[in-house]
């Protein structure tokens, strides 16, 4: 069983800055994929950036640049850096945990980030 909590969430000005985290509890974290998807209203939910467990990092070419994604293993809290953010980044920003086989694949309760003047 892994617990994701995500945080810092909120309304920003376009061309504004968040930083996101996700605190992850559980047993074997070291195992999982641990990756940021966002979902905006009326679209499916898409991947930011994931890392996995042997610390490869997959990030679709629309989400660089803009977007970069941190692990701190000490603490088993991913971080999620916005920058330049755009009306189009609204959504609901989730934290996932996908673990092969019997480990099941876990998600967060979401933050809402609102980008808007």
């Amino acid at each position: 069983q892994v617990q994701l909590v995500e945080s810092g969430g909120g309304l920003v000005q376009p061309g504004g800055s968040l930083r996101l985290s996700c605190a992850a509890s559980g047993r074997l974290l070291m195992l999982y994929t641990m990756g940021w998807y966002r979902q905006a209203p009326g679209k499916q939910r898409e991947l930011v950036a994931e890392i996995t467990s042997t610390g490869r990092k997959n990030q679709p070419d629309s989400m660089k640049g803009r977007f970069t994604m941190s692990r701190d293993n000490a603490k088993n809290t991913l971080y999620l850096q916005m920058n330049s953010l755009e009306p189009e980044d609204t959504g609901v920003y989730y934290c996932n945990a996908r673990g092969k086989g019997s480990l099941g694949d876990y998600w967060g309760q979401g933050t809402q980030v609102t980008v808007s003047s």
